[in-house]
């Protein structure tokens, strides 16, 4: 194994070599310069170097791609685009249009990995993307622009050279950090297009913000579990209010991103080359299950919205103060969610503190607060399913069985009442919820079924 995983190394630091090598060598050919003067929001560009820092345009490779607005179609950009170049409604001048095109993916995840797959293979003159995130092996189901040599790298540094790799005429801009106030106007503006492929409420807010304050179409799109939706905000009129943003949770399957990430990718192409009807001023729906899809109508700009409405005073300086994650009361990552803290240390106790009372055979009963199908996934030995959302109604499922519990039992106390969730937040509110109708010994169990897996059981799996 020491050797296979040496060679392994061994082999990823050739290719890193020999990627550089070719950055170093298309960059000679095709790359426009780079600026100079670059900022702290500069991406580092396909030949390695950075892109320009203030509002500098992101630099388009046009003799690479072929469409400089002086030249003809050289032969082999001809062949690589034919397809497209046969629509009647898209042709060569639409070609020309996305060539010239530059284009901001804002996460690499499960929306932005067939955005970007597509854009670049499509031949978008200059493709930018920006996340803060390394590749995790349970990323890898549905963010298909990812492969398992990557875990625990750079997400951008894996999806650019994805995209090089299918189209080597283009320019790839990477921005290995999370978009934030402090550098999303420095970015932003060096691009035609955003599309919003991100997974949270505060950073759909300032993206929103952002194209507003710089006048930025902006293609969002939005996954929650079998059902997906996709719209597009244009400068002009000004953008929709925000609460016409679509809403995504952390509930994915492996599809539904694809059939979105996809449906983004056609808008911005759409709007880039001026070519059919743009999802403005509507909103495209998606189920799944049904396999149906229908459009509806969505509000216009409010006219006394605090950022697009007729009188607002919104600034950039505002925009780069503002406070979004308090804004909408939720983190920009899973990874800095809060834990709840309702209940007093007497209610509480630790994996390891419940393992040992455990192995001690003191009688109690373990109830289990998640959803019927997480349960289904995996559970501890002996526990009892009763979901959070049906605890109330089946309070009497529970006093049976904790009868059950007692009669099993030659002791006359009565038996302890334990408390399990995924990570220890739902399992408060049961807790306080029992405590409330008079299961007084009801108690949390800290951190949930992750901590039983990082503090307790090391083989449980974690999803």
């Amino acid at each position: 194994m020491e050797a296979m995983a040496g060679e392994l190394e061994r082999l990823r630091a050739e290719r890193e070599e020999l990627d550089s090598r070719i950055r170093l060598l298309e960059s000679q050919l095709g790359a426009s310069p780079t600026p100079a003067g670059e900022g702290d929001a500069a991406g580092t560009g396909a030949g390695g170097g950075v892109g320009g820092g203030g509002a500098t345009a992101c630099p388009i490779r046009r003799r690479g791609n072929g469409f400089a607005a002086a030249d003809g179609l050289p032969a082999d950009m001809i062949y690589r685009y034919s397809r497209h170049l046969l629509l009647p409604d898209f042709g060569v001048e639409g070609q020309r249009k996305l060539s010239q095109s530059s284009i901001l993916v804002v996460g690499a995840g499960g929306l932005g990995s067939p955005v970007a797959l597509y854009l670049a293979a499509c031949g978008v003159g200059c493709l930018g993307i920006v996340d803060g995130d390394d590749v995790e092996l349970n990323n890898l189901h549905r963010q298909i622009i990812h492969k398992e040599a990557f875990v625990g790298k750079s997400k951008v540094k894996s999806a650019a050279d994805a995209c090089r790799e299918i189209n080597s005429s283009i320019n790839v801009m990477e921005y290995h950090h999370t978009l934030k106030p402090s550098n999303a106007l420095e970015i932003v503006r060096k691009y035609d297009i955003v599309v919003d492929a991100t997974d949270n409420l505060p950073t759909r807010y300032m993206i929103s913000d952002c194209c507003v304050l710089l006048n930025k179409p902006l293609i969002s799109g939005a996954a929650l579990g079998l059902e997906g939706q996709s719209m597009l905000s244009m400068p002009f009129p000004k953008s929709t209010t925000s609460g016409s943003l679509p809403e995504m949770l952390r509930q994915w399957s492996s599809w539904v991103p694809g059939v979105i990430g996809c449906l983004q990718a056609l808008e911005a192409i759409k709007v880039a080359t001026d070519v059919g009807e743009p999802l403005s001023g509507r909103m495209l729906l998606f189920d799944a299950l049904s396999a149906r899809i229908r459009i509806v109508k969505i509000r216009g700009s409010s006219t006394v919205c605090t950022v697009c409405g007729e009188n607002s005073a919104f600034t950039q300086d505002d925009f780069q103060k503002f406070d979004y994650e308090n804004f909408t009361q939720s983190p920009m990552s899973d990874k800095s969610a809060p834990s709840l803290d309702i209940l007093p240390g007497s209610a509480r106790v630790t994996c390891k503190e419940y393992k040992r009372l455990a192995d001690n055979g003191e009688r109690h009963l373990l109830l289990d607060v998640r959803p019927a199908h997480h349960f289904q996934i995996a559970s501890v030995s002996q526990s009892l399913n009763i979901p959070l959302s049906e605890l109330e109604e089946k309070l009497q499922m529970l006093e049976t069985s904790l009868k059950d519990t007692t009669d099993a039992s030659s002791s006359d106390k009565p038996p302890s009442l334990y408390v399990v969730c995924r990570r220890g937040n739902d399992s408060q509110i049961a807790v306080q919820l029992l405590r409330e109708k008079g299961f007084l010994s009801a108690k949390d169990i800290i951190g949930g079924l992750q901590s039983w897996a990082q503090d307790v059981d090391p083989d449980f799996p974690v999803y």
